[in-house]
């Protein structure tokens, strides 16, 4: 796209746990097994390594993770990722929803900034209306795809490779709001002038109250932690239709 000489303010906003409350990367993976059943191979694979996480660090457990797309041709790749776009709309939260709307009516660029694979972020992202998406670039469909993890310091990095200086005043970009649930996005709200906060675990709502940051609490789809936990569980293990009630 061609990004405007000045825009009126810009917003970021995180994905996963921000717009909407699940992990992506599981509900898509969810998607794609049901899909096509037999790369349910990858679930047993990644639990294989998942007692080495720390020993790997997360950019190498995404890509172990993301073998469940070996040998996937780019066209039913887009395909499943147009398909998943749609089925994720009505989980999106009413507020953030209202939040990007208010942006866009007062002109402002707006950027879904996500480290969830950028195949289905951006459609996610175009369904939404976003102005620019942007996420984990998987480089190719080998069993373990490589990848550079689209998260912390790296979404900072590619903002400020990606959008013009001018931009920028101080290191922030000028009139701009960051919206996340995490502590992850720390760098990307650096760049901020404001940020809004969305159900934030106590080390970010800390923050927030110390920084004068907006706090949202949408209602979460789940009636308590252990709902969630079951059903995080079977999205994990790739069991049931719908774990998620999407």
């Amino acid at each position: 796209m061609t990004l405007p000489q000045t825009p009126a303010g810009i917003a970021l906003f995180d994905m996963d746990g921000t717009l909407l409350a699940w992990d992506c990367q599981l509900l898509f993976r969810h998607h794609v097994l049901r899909a096509e059943p037999w790369r349910v191979f990858s679930v047993p694979l990644f639990l294989v390594f998942l007692p080495f996480a720390k020993l790997l660090g997360t950019e190498n457990m995404k890509r172990v993770f993301h073998c469940f797309l070996w040998k996937m041709p780019p066209g039913r790749l887009a395909e499943l990722s147009r398909e998943f776009a749609v089925k994720l709309q009505p989980s999106i939260y009413p507020e953030l929803k209202a939040a990007l709307d208010g942006h866009k009516s007062s002109g402002h660029l707006t950027i879904l900034s996500s480290a969830s694979p950028e195949c289905y972020a951006a459609e996610v992202g175009h369904l939404l209306g976003f102005d620019l998406s942007l996420g984990t670039v998987l480089e190719n469909n080998l069993l373990f795809p490589d990848l550079t993890n689209h998260k912390g310091e790296n979404k900072a990095h590619r903002l400020r490779e990606l959008l013009p200086a001018s931009y920028f005043i101080g290191g922030k970009l000028v009139n701009s709001r960051g919206y996340t649930d995490s502590t992850a996005d720390l760098p990307m709200l650096a760049i901020c002038e404001n940020a809004t906060v969305v159900n934030p675990k106590p080390k970010l709502e800390a923050l927030a109250n110390r920084n004068g940051w907006c706090i949202l609490r949408p209602a979460r789809p789940w009636r308590s932690p252990f709902e969630k936990a079951l059903r995080v569980l079977a999205l994990l293990l790739a069991l049931g239709g719908n774990p998620a009630k999407l």
